[in-house]
């Protein structure tokens, strides 16, 4: 996975990611629909059925917009690769860096207070 492009790398965890949130989610909206099942009144079993109802197009919608980030930011990782590839880089000599006096305001106040 060292020489894999980051961008695919990318684009699989959110593909893990995506079907651990659509798998919990199910699991989930079972859970309700059992306990809509279950239910003695009418009142709480429709309540249990719009709650897993009301799971899942939460879930969707969380997992739509998770994919979308992904598709993104790998799209935006490629490209930049792909631009910096495609430019020329130019190597300029470095100038030695010149020694900068100290300071001597600053070493005076510490004598004076040292004394």
């Amino acid at each position: 996975m060292a020489d894999a492009d980051l961008d695919v790398v990318i684009r699989q965890l959110a593909r893990q990611l995506h079907t651990g949130l659509i798998s919990r989610a199910k699991q989930r909206r079972d859970r309700f629909n059992g306990l809509a099942a279950k239910a003695k009144g009418k009142e709480t079993g429709a309540r249990f059925k719009m709650m897993a109802k009301a799971t899942m197009e939460q879930a969707t919608a969380a997992a739509r917009r998770l994919q979308m980030s992904a598709d993104n930011v790998a799209d935006s990782y490629a490209r930049a690769m792909r631009v910096v590839a495609s430019t020329p880089v130019e190597v300029k000599a470095e100038k030695p860096a010149k020694e900068k006096p100290a300071k001597k305001a600053a070493t005076a106040k510490k004598a004076k207070k040292a004394k």
